[in-house]
């Protein structure tokens, strides 16, 4: 039973990652993708490094634990938060959330796929209930004479890089402290990303409006930070099916958020596919119900 504390907190939570996507569209009408997750990466991850530190987590990687923190920063935050980006560039917020957060069903599908995990009733429901979003969202964006089907590519690809993190992390050996593990992984890609964007994007001019100058707060001080600080206090009390409650509603959030944000008004496409895939994480992230015990004769 959650605390009235932990309740707030994840409530919280799920308000401020939900909320991140229609800001994300928000930055990227001023600034190119990998320049934004590279300023926000960096100074998230920044502030965070310090403020575990203060708290005595172990910060400093050593000896194999640098291989580790190489090997789950490349799925988990390059590819992730690189893919994803783009995603959002070419589709609504809304739309881009619902399709990332499709990460659950391939995490399922890819360890039965690959590593012998065994398949049920529920993940098959998942999957078709995931195929039908994807498809429906994908029709609408290539009959739109302004659509880009390309973004539902993206979001599939980069929720298939997550779930790809997700079994690698369930397999290694991690004996870094995950606060510090995370702060890392995204160190590591913030280096990367500063050197695709000097690489192929435009130098930004910094002539950025208000509201522009809020959304890169937003990224830093909530996406990359406090949010992330929420999350570690909650992550090892949390019930599974409170966690599944969680990821569910963020679609949601991201989707109905977005109108008053950015202006973006959902089709019906968009309902009919965030309820899809709520189900589909339902399916696959909420416990089953144990059967009820016989009743003895009498």
């Amino acid at each position: 039973m959650l605390t009235r504390k932990q309740l707030l907190a994840l409530v919280l939570l799920t308000l401020m990652w939900g909320i991140n996507w229609p800001m994300m569209k928000l930055s990227l009408r001023e600034l190119s993708p990998l320049y934004f997750r590279a300023i926000t990466m960096t100074l998230g991850a920044s502030w965070l490094y310090f403020f575990f530190k203060a708290r005595g987590v172990r910060m400093l990687p050593q000896g194999t634990e640098w291989k580790t923190v190489a090997t789950l920063a490349l799925p988990n935050m390059l590819g992730w938060h690189t893919i994803s980006i783009f995603g959002v560039k070419e589709l609504s917020s809304g739309r881009a959330a619902i399709l990332g957060f499709t990460m659950p069903v391939w995490t399922v599908l890819l360890g039965a796929l690959f590593m012998g995990h065994a398949l049920n009733r529920r993940t098959v429901w998942a999957t078709l209930a995931v195929a039908g979003a994807i498809g429906l969202l994908m029709a609408h964006e290539i009959g739109n004479l302004a659509g880009r089907p390309l973004g539902v590519l993206w979001m599939e690809l980069a929720a298939v890089c997550w779930a790809i993190g997700t079994l690698m992390m369930r397999r290694l050996t991690i004996t870094l402290p995950t606060e510090a593990l995370a702060v890392w992984m995204m160190l590591m890609a913030s280096v990367c990303l500063w050197g695709l964007a000097v690489a192929v994007e435009p130098l930004p001019t910094w002539e950025f409006s208000p509201a522009m100058w809020f959304s890169l707060g937003y990224g830093v001080l909530i996406n990359y930070g406090f949010a992330q600080i929420i999350w570690f206090g909650l992550a090892r009390d949390l019930p599974p099916a409170t966690s599944a409650m969680s990821v569910m509603a963020i679609p949601l959030i991201g989707a109905f958020s977005a109108t008053f944000i950015v202006g973006e008004w959902p089709h019906w496409q968009d309902y009919v596919a965030v309820v899809l895939v709520m189900s589909a994480i339902a399916a696959v992230l909420l416990p089953a119900r144990s059967p009820k015990p016989a009743t003895p004769p009498t």
